[in-house]
């Protein structure tokens, strides 16, 4: 228990079941809208038009030209777009790149947002936006950053690919992590925590033997949410840093990305707020919080090594450069140094411990 803290409430609408894709038209008008714009990448651009002309009427305009990391060149394209179509709204279809476009169009422009995720990566409940400019990844937090409105389809998850399934799932969990040691954290946000362990924890192995398993997805789905409210409730910290150093400075893939670095950032924190990391440990075992993690992402066929997605040793001076630049709060003091040994480790993908 907690001797004190503050839950500010949860202020997104959320809509969860199956089919509810169905309801977008309603929770449109529900936020008194008659003219929306469709976001989704061009991956997903069939999905987008589908829903556009399921729209009829309310559909202004489709965009599908989300890309990941949210380059501020693409946000000013969609809002050019935005702005001709007439729409006072946009519908979010896809994952996070989509999410964040949506979020950048709505923080010019003041635009209402439905999100409709499709992955478990889980932006989606947050007031955060990370934006791409000049080779640099920035974040920043804001209400008006915050959709409206998410709803989310179990149907949408019953066709994602495996591989995306776990490191879509990795990167939640990274999520709630570093949420159990937020220093704005409360007893709601942990539970839901909590119980997104467990859920990942059993529901994904379920899923990669069936990935069209209704119940598993069900709780994959569920556990992603608890995920996204706690990224979007309080405060993250040194793994959020490291993955957007990546992301930005050397475009790596993003889900990739948080699930590789996960098991490290874990470790390096837990040696300092062991205690606090310990609801990973009762969920994973492996003895500690970064080395159950590591196990679980082995198990699952998470990427375990920076080297396996392009980043060449030489890089890791200047991302452990870049992440100390500018102070931040974390549970565990960081330098260079430290960082360094980090990344290392997460380059060579090394059991943490071992």
């Amino acid at each position: 228990m907690m001797d004190s803290f503050t839950f500010p409430g949860l202020t997104t609408r959320v809509v969860f079941g199956a089919g509810t894709m169905a309801r977008v038209e309603e929770e449109v008008r529900r936020l008194g809208h008659d003219k929306v714009m469709v976001l989704s990448t061009p991956h997903q651009r069939g999905d987008a038009e589908r829903l556009a002309a399921s729209l009829g009427g309310l559909t202004a305009g489709i965009f599908t030209g989300a890309a990941m990391h949210t380059p501020v060149e693409v946000t000013e394209e969609a809002v050019d777009a935005f702005r001709t179509s007439g729409a006072s709204a946009v519908v979010s279809l896809g994952g996070g790149s989509t999410t964040g476009l949506g979020k950048a169009i709505a923080v010019r422009t003041g635009a209402d947002q439905v999100v409709i995720p499709t992955t478990y990566a889980g932006s989606e409940m947050t007031d955060i936006l990370g934006e791409t400019a000049a080779g640099e990844k920035t974040t920043r937090r804001s209400p008006d950053i915050r959709p409206e409105t998410v709803i989310y389809d179990v149907d949408l998850t019953l066709s994602l690919p495996v591989g995306l399934t776990v490191t879509s799932a990795m990167n939640a969990i990274a999520h709630a992590m570093e949420a159990f040691y937020a220093p704005d954290r409360n007893p709601v946000i942990v539970l839901m925590c909590r119980d997104a362990m467990v859920a990942f924890r059993d529901g994904i192995p379920r899923l990669i033997g069936d990935p069209r398993d209704r119940a598993a997805r069900t709780h994959a789905l569920y556990a992603a949410w608890c995920c996204s409210t706690a990224l979007g409730y309080v405060s993250m910290a040194l793994h959020h840093k490291l993955a957007h150093v990546f992301g930005g400075s050397f475009d790596t893939p993003h889900a990739e990305t948080h699930a590789i670095l996960l098991p490290y950032t874990t470790a390096f924190n837990e040696a300092a707020v062991p205690d606090l990391l310990a609801p990973i440990t009762e969920a994973f075992g492996g003895g500690s919080a970064g080395g159950g993690l590591w196990d679980f992402a082995q198990s699952v066929g998470s990427p375990l090594s920076l080297k396996a997605i392009g980043i060449e040793e030489a890089d890791l001076d200047r991302a452990a450069a870049i992440a100390v630049r500018n102070a931040y709060a974390n549970p565990r003091p960081i330098d260079p140094g430290s960082i360094r040994e980090l990344l290392q480790a997460a380059w060579e993908g090394r059991r943490p411990g071992d």
